[in-house]
């Protein structure tokens, strides 16, 4: 499952839907999920992608703090 905080809306995407595979990159990823939400890849190059131990993806904006 991929998890995508996007402008303010959360969407939960599985991999076949974005056609992501086990081994791309954090490019490769961004790249299918900005063909997913029909706009520019580079809207999400602040985007930082989590993957934590259940296997599941993170697309979320970076925090920032202070």
């Amino acid at each position: 499952m991929v998890h995508l905080r996007f402008e303010g809306r959360s969407y939960d995407i599985t991999e076949e839907q974005v056609k992501i595979t086990a081994g791309m990159n954090d490019q490769q990823i961004k790249q299918k999920l900005a063909q997913y939400l029909d706009i520019h890849e580079s809207r999400l190059l602040d985007y930082v992608i989590d993957r934590p131990n259940s296997g599941d993806l993170i697309l979320r904006p970076e925090a920032v703090y202070g």
